[in-house]
């Protein structure tokens, strides 16, 4: 299930789920302790009027989403024509303030006076935990409810627009010794009043509305989250003393102010893509914690079905993400991923597979141990190579004489020295590691591109602080890389990059599996030149396999089996991977086919604009994690490219 509306300041993280209900709540780390996490333990919205009740997500409402105030303040409007009731919210988290508020107006669509008990229920499984020792309790003093446990609080309240609280409240237990939740104790208007229970617990409050005919009334809610009771108190204070009005008015200014810089540039771009492009970029901030780490997708849905979710720090994900906030001028966000990920370094040199947000290793599939007889780091090589490459990046928009201090010697020479190092003697290409995609371990030419890439930047950077060895070690790495690509990468056969490439008892094995990464790093890093044969045969060919002038969207790769459909259904299409092909249609002033393919992105984000992952072929429906910050990145990207505006350089 899809997240049509996120919200973040940098440490509290709402996810708002297509029922309009919280399903993802992340504190103290954007992407890490999500106490909302799983299935169950959505927050439920419930309507009683008229003698019936009503829960968002029993299949009654219709609900559309928006980002209407260029801020990330999600509005949603849910309306059920049965009941005569339409209820529109105004979600944000708090730009200062560790808080989510919702404020809900509640229209009674009928020609006659009505009693309305809105009903809002709170599921917490605290600090990721499955152990049954949280708390939920009455707080009469604070005329509020709290939950905790060990050092997190969330304390919860709110009240009508003429100054009511809440009337109603009840604690009990979910999902243990055979409840299943206080919220079905709602279900009949009234609410039992229980004010304490331990356990795994959930809570619900009731507002009591007398609606006139034809007429509405709004009410206030919100979350106050902390690492102790006073912290959540102290903040539950705070926004009931400001009201929540005007802490929605504080962080709509935050939002337009940090938007600045994107609103400039929309403004050039064609309107059909402003929209989207000021939500991407508000999408990425919403990724982005404030200690450094850029997590791939706070969307938690996919733990319901697998073992694990995308709320981590790769490397290279968060890179991608940086580059267009980077291009766009935005600088304090690049800084603080670059020392995240200087202080998850390992000591020879490379970066992990992924990091959780707190900056501890995330879980991982690779080994070190491989056949052959291969021991090798559990790494994708290309991760370590892309942050080289932004940074180097970054450098070149803000060069200071301070930041090389910084960084060079502690976080740039490192990583360039084991890329530098972590090459084959014989075949000058890099060692094998793990692939873009997580998945093989070879010498993919994705890898060898970005490599490449970021020795060349490295290069440059050692000459800036006239540290000359390394310079000429790097370039002649580099160099010598080239050369080895020319020789081995481009197939014949195939008329296409090879995916990856082994040399096994002096034998060249190859993978002639079509994959659009081994297309995009070679023209977008450099490696082969963008109107060579090469990635012209290499572009037809691809286009001719995915049959992308009927489909438009790309896969990643021939036969990827990664959440599609069914055995025999054909492989779903990855906005990253399209747009990839549009960047290349903008380098060679092909304008017309890459707006062809940001124009079908277009079509496929959400109301939001919200871009998943992947979307299946034929039904158009999105797929996977949504949203993808990855997707979004790329998607400024591409536009930045097209506006011609900090394009890369030749």
């Amino acid at each position: 299930m899809a997240r049509p509306v996120v919200l973040s300041n940098g440490t509290l993280h709402v996810g708002i789920n297509n029922f309009g209900l919280v399903h993802d709540f992340h504190y103290p780390y954007v992407g890490l302790e999500n106490h909302t996490l799983g299935r169950g333990l959505r927050h439920r919205v419930g309507v009683w009027v008229d003698g019936t009740f009503s829960w968002l997500d029993d299949g009654s409402w219709h609900l559309d989403f928006s980002y209407p105030h260029t801020a990330l303040i999600g509005h949603a409007i849910a309306t059920n024509e049965k009941l005569s009731i339409q209820l529109e919210f105004d979600d944000f988290v708090d730009s200062e303030l560790n808080a989510f508020v919702r404020t809900v107006h509640v229209i009674n669509a009928i020609d006659r006076d009505r009693d309305i008990r809105l009903f809002m229920h709170q599921a917490f499984v605290i600090g990721d935990s499955r152990g049954n020792t949280d708390t939920a309790r009455f707080l009469p003093d604070s005329h509020a409810l709290l939950h905790y446990r060990g050092d997190r609080a969330f304390v919860i309240s709110g009240y009508t627009a003429d100054g009511k609280r809440f009337d109603q409240y009840s604690t009990g237990l979910f999902g243990i010794e055979g409840h299943e939740g206080t919220w079905r104790d709602a279900e009949d208007g009234e609410l039992s009043m229980c004010s304490v229970e331990h356990g795994r617990v959930d809570s619900a409050l009731r507002f009591r509305i007398h609606a006139e005919q034809n007429s509405s009334e709004r009410v206030q809610y919100w979350i106050a989250a902390g690492t102790s009771l006073r912290e959540a108190l102290d903040i539950h204070q705070k926004v009931k003393a400001d009201t929540p009005v005007k802490r929605l008015d504080i962080t709509a200014d935050w939002w337009h102010a940090w938007l600045q810089p994107t609103l400039e540039t929309a403004a050039r771009l064609p309107e059909a893509y402003q929209k989207e492009f000021i939500t991407s970029a508000m999408v990425l901030r919403s990724h982005i914690d404030d200690r450094g780490a850029i997590i791939a997708s706070t969307d938690s849905a996919m733990l319901n079905y697998g073992r694990d979710a995308y709320a981590y720090s790769w490397p290279r994900d968060g890179a991608y993400v940086l580059w267009p906030l980077i291009r766009l001028g935005y600088k304090d966000e690049a800084l603080k991923f670059f020392d995240f990920c200087r202080r998850g370094l390992h000591p020879a040199g490379y970066l992990a597979h992924k990091y959780r947000s707190d900056g501890a290793l995330g879980s991982s599939w690779h080994s070190y141990l491989h056949d052959d007889n291969v021991v090798a780091p559990p790494i994708q090589e290309d991760e370590t190579a892309l942050v080289v490459f932004i940074f180097c990046e970054y450098y070149l928009m803000h060069p200071s004489n301070e930041l090389l201090e910084e960084y060079y010697e502690s976080f740039i020479k490192p990583m360039a020295s084991f890329l530098s190092s972590y090459i084959d003697s014989d075949t000058h290409l890099p060692k094998r590691s793990y692939d873009l995609w997580e998945e093989r371990f070879t010498t993919a030419t994705y890898t060898v591109a970005v490599v490449y890439a970021a020795l060349l930047s490295a290069a440059n950077m050692a000459e800036q602080c006239g540290d000359n060895s390394s310079a000429v070690t790097w370039r002649s790495a580099a160099d010598d890389m080239h050369d080895a690509a020319n020789k081995y990468l481009f197939r014949d056969t195939t008329r296409f990059f090879a995916k990856g490439v082994r040399f096994v008892d002096g034998d060249v094995q190859y993978d002639e599996t079509i994959d659009m990464s081994s297309l995009y790093g070679s023209f977008m890093f450099g490696l082969f030149d963008t109107k060579g044969a090469e990635v012209r045969k290499s572009v037809t060919t691809a286009i001719t396999i995915f049959n992308q002038i009927e489909n438009i969207g790309l896969p990643r790769y021939q036969n990827d089996a990664y959440r599609r459909e069914s055995d025999n259904a054909p492989s779903n299409y990855w906005p990253v991977c399209s747009l990839w092909l549009a960047q290349y249609f903008i380098e060679i002033d092909q304008i017309d086919k890459a707006k062809r393919i940001i124009d079908w992105v277009n079509e496929h984000a959400f109301s939001t604009g919200i871009l998943a992952e992947q979307v299946v072929p034929g039904s158009g429906y999105s797929t996977s994690v949504a949203p993808l910050a990855w997707s979004h990145a790329e998607y400024m990207t591409t536009l930045m490219d097209l506006l011609n505006d900090g394009a890369r350089d030749e």
